[in-house]
């Protein structure tokens, strides 16, 4: 960096430091800016695919919670064959799915949001998912659907390498992928925003790991890798849109 006062070693002190209320200033709610999106657009000119209803897939799985989350653990190791594209379905719905749109201005979902701003988007490397071409798609919760982006035949090489060359993410049968969209929640919270997202992210993983234990496949979380990289391969500018956390998950052995 050009500031030749910059100490590494307080970046993360500072950040919760004026992240404090009386370092805030006024939000753009506050200043009576118009409501962001609730997603990210999607070009209508890319393929886009309908999903199965999750509540057929969720039918069949048991309903004991604590035998659930008693048995959860980071599995990095998985069989080498493909969910179906309801399992794929179940697991989006559990983790952003969408329950109600309240005029457009805020949703309620599946998981927690401060504000109900759910400022996340969800990114799929696809390796092995029955019905979809190997790649990369971004799903859209409000029309519980994907978009496909990217089908090159080294998106698993490309991303493997962005999470710092973690197999298993080559591996998987899908690995998650979630970015801030940070003004949708800075809209309403200005600087004090960048707290909240890394808490909805954490919800929302912890969700996909109770979902995929409950259909017999394992999950390993993912907050190492090269974030540059990664937005690169994502396409997002890195500040107003940027990668926070990921997770891989395939059939369990």
């Amino acid at each position: 960096m050009s500031d030749k006062t910059f100490n590494p070693e307080n970046t993360g002190r500072n950040f919760i430091e004026y992240t404090k209320y009386p370092f805030l200033p006024l939000s753009p709610q506050r200043q009576g800016s118009p409501v962001p999106l609730l997603e990210l657009a999607a070009d209508p000119g890319l393929p886009h695919i309908e999903l199965p209803d999750p509540d057929s897939e969720a039918a069949a799985l048991p309903a004991d919670l604590h035998t659930t989350i008693n048995e959860r653990i980071s599995i990095r190791n998985y069989r080498n064959e493909k969910i179906s594209l309801g399992m794929l379905s179940l697991l989006l719905w559990e983790t952003q799915g969408v329950k109600e749109n309240i005029k457009g201005i805020h949703t309620l979902r599946t998981v927690p949001s401060a504000g109900a701003r759910h400022a996340l988007e969800t990114w799929l490397l696809i390796n092995r998912v029955e019905g979809l071409t190997p790649g990369l798609y971004r799903f859209l919760p409000l029309s519980h659907s994907l978009v496909q982006l990217n089908t090159d035949k080294d998106m698993d090489d490309r991303f493997t390498h962005a999470c710092n060359d973690q197999l298993m993410v080559k591996h998987s049968a899908v690995t998650f992928i979630w970015s801030a969209e940070i003004y949708r929640i800075k809209w309403r919270y200005s600087e004090r925003a960048y707290r909240y997202i890394f808490l909805d992210a954490g919800h929302v993983c912890q969700n996909l790991y109770l979902s995929a234990q409950a259909m017999g496949c394992g999950v390993c979380s993912i907050a190492s890798f090269d974030d540059d990289m990664l937005n690169e391969l994502l396409g997002l500018d890195g500040e107003s849109q940027f990668a926070i956390y990921g997770a891989s998950v395939g059939l369990r052995h």
